[in-house]
Order: C-alpha cells, then structure tokens, then sequence
C-alpha cells in the first residue's frame, strides 16, 4: 500500500479557512487513486500549536506534500515545506497533479 499524500496550504485568515480548496483537491486525488491526508478533515484542536503538532505528525507518515495555491503565504504551510525538503519528502503544487504521478 502506498503511503498517503499529505495537502499543504494555506488556511489561517482565509473564509471557511480554506475548506472547500482543501476538500477539492482531496476529492480529485483520490479520484486518481491516492490516499489523501487533508487537514481540513481532521477534528477541532483548540490552538493553531495544536493542530501544527497534529498534522505534523501526520505528515512524517507521508512521501508526498502536495502544495495548495496560497501556501507561500502561509506560515504553517511554510514550516510544512521547510520540514518536508529537510527530510526529502518530495514537493509538488497541486496544479502539476495530473501532468506527473506525485506518489
């Protein structure tokens, strides 16, 4: 089994914090088959520390970050990025999904 693609982006500051972006590209991944990771499925945490250790962790379980428009802006996404080319977790915008096989 492969491991799950993890989405990264931005949320924070943004209407429904972004949800309907996030939810969007979850549906099309795994339209093509992959195993997604999206954030904004995960439950209620009650500070932005909190849902950055959760997600965190989530993420190390993954191969993938795949990038949401946005997340240059974003300080969580930014860490994400940051933490995921330190350890060779391979990054791709969304916008190349269907251009590369991504996991």
């Amino acid at each position: 089994m492969q491991q799950p693609i993890y989405l990264s982006g931005p949320m924070t500051g943004i209407a429904e914090f972004n949800y309907p972006a996030f939810n969007a590209a979850a549906q099309v991944l795994r339209g093509l088959g992959y195993e997604v990771f999206n954030p904004a499925e995960q439950d209620q945490k009650p500070s932005w520390e909190d849902y950055m250790r959760h997600d965190i962790k989530a993420m190390m379980g993954c191969r993938t970050l795949v990038v949401l428009d946005g997340a240059h802006e974003s300080r969580g996404a930014m860490i994400e990025m940051q933490l995921a080319q330190t350890l060779g977790i391979r990054i791709v915008p969304f916008g190349k999904i269907k251009m590369e096989k991504v996991a």
